[in-house]
């Protein structure tokens, strides 16, 4: 299984950001897709998360700001950021889990600056 993200890159505080996962290869239909973010000296966090059925789920902190959604016909999550703060700053890794098992993309940078 192979995850491949693209839209990161420098927003200003405030703007926003499109981010796409798109993941081949040989997976179950009945999956969750989602998006995870680590910054130096913390741990990985979930950001958000999509099941197959559209069943989302967010974090605290990005609750009301970020958007996730599928396309299931093309095995695609996107993460559509906006009201982005510095915070917000981070490597963000595409992640689609089924079954037992779980796949990572290589991680798209996102920096929040003026």
């Amino acid at each position: 299984v192979r995850l491949v993200e693209s839209g990161g890159g420098l927003v200003q505080p405030g703007g926003s950001l499109r981010l796409s996962c798109a993941a081949s290869g040989s997976f179950d239909s009945i999956n969750t897709m989602g998006w995870y973010r680590h910054t130096s000296g913390k741990q990985r966090e979930l950001v958000a998360s999509i099941t197959s059925g559209d069943t989302t789920n967010y974090s605290d902190s990005v609750k009301g700001r970020f958007i996730i959604s599928r396309d299931n016909a093309k095995n695609t999550v996107f993460l559509q950021m906006n009201s982005l703060k510095p915070e917000d700053t981070a490597v963000y890794y595409c992640n689609l889990k089924w079954g037992p098992f779980d796949a990572w993309g290589q991680g798209t940078q996102v920096t929040v600056s003026s």
